[in-house]
């Protein structure tokens, strides 16, 4: 089976794509799969690339020897576009493994891509990918399901000038600021006083034309990974301690020193009905695949409250993901082969 790994793209999470993209290499059974390595340059430019995986880590891939090779909408090509000395060729493949995140990469973009190609894919479609993509879009979702979310608002970029009396009016201090459509804690701001809004709005608008505003929960940040098609089966809980004020960028990818408690210290019942809100997030937005749903759980109240479900989770050597199901007894190989298998059954 010929696998194309697909990873970086045009999003402000190019460097993670990579990073998660070369543990992915490092893990794959190679005697099942003919791998095809496809990077995406932070331009949007496409490359087939024989890079090795610590080359794709580190984003020397981009400076080696690479062909241009473009994932053609005609069903017929059934792959790839590679371009030859002698001229363009067919590239076909049998699978797309999208080891991407971001705009343009999990919102549904690529996933449409891949439909028109008429190639399976891991991963989410491209309504379930755009949904759980927008925060405020999910938070509707998960609200009809009957899943608790936290308060919040959403502001258009036009209306920034009315965040300060809306929060004065309908929140305390603290509050998070965050990008609607973002991952990773691209943008995201913890916000102790008025004075300090305007930067983290800023901030947030650099990578959205919407915001979210929500209330400040002390709280313990519970994740669960999601696997399956039809019938989703929900890993055991983590708890992440972050090395921060929150769990941010740099606590995510960049120092590795927040805590991660595998298995999350949680009651039995605490447990189960964190791990049946995220299977019932996981079906509310129509996901297939994979999918890691956080939560917050109040430390004072007890309180339980999603957080946001992320299609294409980070596959880094810390990211949560691989590490739950780890924990729940499918090394991080085996993974791979299931994803791989769920995305040819569809």
């Amino acid at each position: 089976m010929r696998v194309a790994v697909l990873f970086g793209g045009k999003s402000g999470e190019h460097t993670v794509s990579c990073i998660s993209a070369a543990s992915v290499l490092d893990n794959i059974h190679t005697e099942k799969y003919s791998i095809l390595k496809i990077g995406i340059t932070g331009e949007g430019e496409w490359y087939l690339t024989e890079a090795t995986s610590a080359q794709i880590r580190s984003g020397e891939w981009e400076t080696l020897s690479k062909k241009k090779a473009v994932l053609s909408p005609d069903t017929a090509h059934h792959g790839f576009l590679l371009w030859e000395e002698d001229g363009i060729k067919h590239l076909p493949v049998d699978v797309i493994f999208p080891v991407m995140h971001g705009d343009y990469c999990e919102d549904g973009c690529l996933q449409g891509l891949c439909e028109l190609a008429g190639i399976p894919y891991v991963g989410c479609g491209v309504c379930a990918s755009a949904v759980g993509m927008d925060k405020e879009v999910a938070k509707t979702v998960f609200s009809a399901a009957g899943i608790p979310v936290a308060k919040g608002i959403s502001v258009e970029k036009k209306d920034a000038h009315t965040v300060a009396a809306r929060i004065k009016e309908d929140f305390s201090y603290p509050v998070f600021i965050k990008p609607a459509n973002a991952g990773s804690s691209l943008g995201a701001s913890k916000v102790v006083s008025p004075e300090e809004l305007g930067t983290a709005l800023d901030e947030a608008f650099r990578y959205d034309t919407k915001v979210l505003v929500e209330e400040y929960i002390e709280a313990r940040e519970i994740e669960c990974a999601v696997l399956g098609n039809e019938d989703p089966q929900a890993s055991v809980l983590g708890e992440i301690v972050p090395s921060a004020s929150f769990y941010d960028y740099d606590a995510k990818y960049v120092d590795g020193t927040s805590e991660l408690l595998i298995p999350a210290p949680l009651t039995e019942e605490e447990s189960r009905q964190i791990r049946e809100y995220a299977v019932r997030a996981f079906r509310a937005v129509g996901a297939k695949g994979l999918s890691r749903v956080d939560f917050f759980k109040d430390k004072k109240t007890g309180r339980v409250v999603i957080n946001e479900i992320n299609t294409l989770p980070g596959f880094t050597d810390i990211s949560m993901y691989p590490k739950l199901w780890q924990a729940t007894g499918v090394p991080y190989s085996d993974l791979i082969d299931r994803l791989i298998a769920f995305a040819v059954r569809t």
